[in-house]
Parts: structure tokens; sequence; C-alpha cells
């Protein structure tokens, strides 16, 4: 019999607050966290507004000397696994450091170091070139520096799926506790991506909202008519997942129990998402089966939802294909409103979302949702522009990245 997984601990970065608790209330109270860009001057360029994480100090959590061979998305992560481990109050002076693994991946990874050193390259030469530069570049650094801060010797990994990034490494870290090859695991995601190479290349393949760079407060609409490209976020959202054993045995607080998974490929196209969301509804399937689940015991869905035409679109009939002739009464939400799309770091603090939905009943919002688009068949329950009471059994949380990666996972309420 596989072992049952808990969530006991949760550290969150985001653009509408750092921490568990500023993150909720902000997500409740509809903030915006876009605005315009200042992590570089982008005067020239296309889109000038992102979803930047504000007052973020990293040697609040990092010695000073280790910030400076971290790139800004290693910095998240160890400072969101860090909140997450003391939210779960695990004392690692008690723990078997062989059975705590790491999971933690970044959709692109140190992009702000790449940009950086091949400038000082072309400028000055190769003998310029820092000797960090390739350890803080490259993905997996971010679990790997949450390993030995912590001194963890379990498993360690780091899924580089795109926007799945983040809900592949959690559910594979689920996996890894099923099986009993830990006891506790430390996964998610991180991002931090808003750099001049990025913001250039997702406008060149016309994937960024452009048309808002005056209103930045109303440029990511999921859902909504009008919809016209997603805007780049970043931060981190980390989780502390244990077997049920191990967290009874230490009287840890559970906040939900992480109970399906499901990852397959739509093995179509390098950006477009396949046509109608068929195999997006098969891994939201896939997940609900694997929690035991039925789809009816679905009591919300924390969507992808980017704000992109296709990705609407298709999202909306994979809810409308796993949920039939319910999918309407089924609320469906976009965090991503508010927060913009943190790439890697999507699945993780969308799935910290969903926990907090399942253990306070309350739905996030999805905001800027002014005009129902009735041309596409997008007439779903959306959550439009402001949090809801709902009873929340369970909620499945999508995300779906470049390449036809999928990935969704199930949260559900705690019972014995």
């Amino acid at each position: 019999m596989k072992n049952r997984v808990v969530i006991t601990g949760i550290g969150v970065i985001s653009p509408i607050g750092i921490g568990k608790d500023v993150f909720w209330d902000a997500l409740m109270a509809g903030k915006n966290g876009i605005d315009k860009i200042t992590r570089f001057d982008a005067t020239e360029y296309d889109c000038k507004i992102a979803g930047e994480v504000q007052n973020f100090e990293p040697t609040d959590y990092i010695d000073k000397k280790e910030t400076k061979r971290m790139d800004r998305y290693a910095q998240f992560a160890l400072a969101a696994s860090k909140m997450a481990i003391e939210d779960a109050a695990l004392d690692l002076s008690k723990e078997d450091h062989d059975r705590i693994g790491t999971y933690i991946g970044a959709g692109i990874g140190g992009i702000e170091t790449m940009n950086a050193q091949y400038k000082k390259l072309f400028d000055k030469g190769p003998h310029f070139i820092s000797p960090f530069f390739i350890p803080m570049m490259i993905a997996n650094m971010a679990s790997a520096h949450t390993s030995i801060a912590f001194d963890l010797h379990g498993p360690l990994s780091c899924n580089v799926t795109a926007c799945a990034t983040g809900s592949n490494c959690i559910g594979d870290a689920m996996r890894v506790l099923q099986d009993g090859y830990a006891d506790v695991m430390i996964a998610g995601g991180t991002e931090s991506s808003i750099s001049e190479a990025a913001v250039a290349g997702f406008t060149r393949m016309k994937a960024l909202c452009v048309d808002h760079n005056d209103d930045p407060a109303h440029a990511s609409r999921p859902f909504s008519k009008g919809r016209s490209g997603f805007v780049m976020g970043e931060g981190a959202g980390i989780i502390v997942l244990e077997t049920l054993e191990h967290a009874k045995a230490r009287g840890a607080h559970i906040y939900a129990e992480l109970a399906g998974y499901g990852s397959n490929a739509d093995a179509y196209h390098i950006t477009s998402p396949a046509p109608h969301g068929v195999y997006q509804a098969k891994c939201m399937q896939l997940a609900i089966e694997d929690a035991g689940l039925t789809p009816d015991d679905i009591d919300y869905v924390n969507a992808h939802g980017t704000s992109t035409h296709m990705n609407d679109l298709g999202e909306t009939e994979a809810c409308k294909t796993v949920f039939g002739e319910r999918a309407k009464d089924v609320p469906v939400s976009s965090i991503k409103s508010m927060t913009g799309h943190l790439l890697g770091a999507a699945g993780g603090v969308e799935c910290i979302a969903a926990t907090l939905a399942v253990v306070n009943d309350m739905l996030p919002p999805t905001i800027n949702y002014t005009e129902v688009d009735a041309e596409e068949g997008l007439d779903l329950d959306y959550v439009p522009n402001k949090s809801r009471a709902h009873k929340v059994r369970a909620a499945i949380s999508n995300n779906f990245g470049f390449g036809g990666h999928n990935a969704c996972l199930v949260v559900k309420k705690f019972a014995e």
C-alpha cells in the first residue's frame, strides 16, 4: 500500500507579497502585482510590464557571501524553502537527513546571470567571465543550494518542464514519498526571468501582452474577452511534503492531503497546446483518478489560465470534457490575473493557492474579467473579480508548458 502524503509547510515569494499570510490576503483582496518593468531599462522593448517581486532582500534569508554566488531565481528558492521549513516546524536536528529530499525546478534558470556574463564576454573578453557563471546559471542549482543549505541527503532532482515545472516537481516528490524512498520532501518551483533576453524572446514569439503598457494593472485578463497575451512574473512556491505517518509521529500541523498527480504530453507542437484541450483533459482525469476521486468530488479548479487565446480556450474545453454537464457549476479561477505568469514557479505558487483554498473554503478571483467571450465558448464560472466563500472538498491545480508538458495536482481536505 502506498504512503499517504500531506502538506505541512508553505513558503511563497510572489509579485503580490512575500510569505503565506501576506500572499493569501492579497489573493483574497484581488491585489494586482503587475507594473512597469524596473529590473532593466525597457524603453526600447515592445513589452514594458511585468509582475516583479517587491522588497525582497536576500540577506534576510541567506548569508551575504552566498547571495553573490546565486542567481536571483536560486535566492528565491532558498528563501521560500526556509519559510516552508519554519512553517512546518520541522526540527532538522531531530530528523534523519538521508530521508529528506529536495525537488525544486526552474523553467529557465539563471538567465539574468547569463545576460550579465555574456555582456562581459562581448565587451571585455573571456577572461572577465565570473568563475561562478555556470553554477549560477544552470537550472538545477535552486534545488542544489537548498539541499546544501539544510544538509539534506535524500533524493535530489530538478524538473525543467517549462510552465509545468513546479507541478511536476511536487508530483514527482509525492511519488518519492508514496513509494517510501523518503519521509520528507521539499518541493516546488522558482523563477526570475524578467530580463532583457527573456522579455525580448517571449515578445518576438508574440506570447507577451504588449497593448497594456500604459495600463499594467489590467494587462493580465485570463478567460476574459480582449485577452492578448501573458504578463511575465517571478517568484517561488515551495511546500514541505511528508508521509502521513511521519507527520503524525512528530505532531505536525497538516494543511491538506496531496492526493493525486497526473502528467502527460500533447506531443503536438513546440509552443501551441493540442486543439480542444484533449490531453489537458486527460491529464486532469489522470490526477483525479490517482486521488481515488471522481470529477464530482472536485469543487474548484485553480487554472493555468495564462491570458493567452489558445491556453484559455483549450483549458476551458478541457474542463468541459472532464466535468461534463457539471462544468458550469465548478468554479475556475486564475491567479495569474494578479501575479502574472511565474513560468517555472507557477506550479508551486498555484499549488499553494489551491491548498489554501481547500483549507479556508475560499476561492481566489480572476481579476480583470470584464466581458464573457461567448464567441469562443468561454462561459464557465471564472470567479470574476472578487474572492468567494465556497466549500472546497478537493481542488485541482493545472499547469501546462511549452512542448506539450501537462501536469495536474489534486489537493483535498485532510481526514483520518
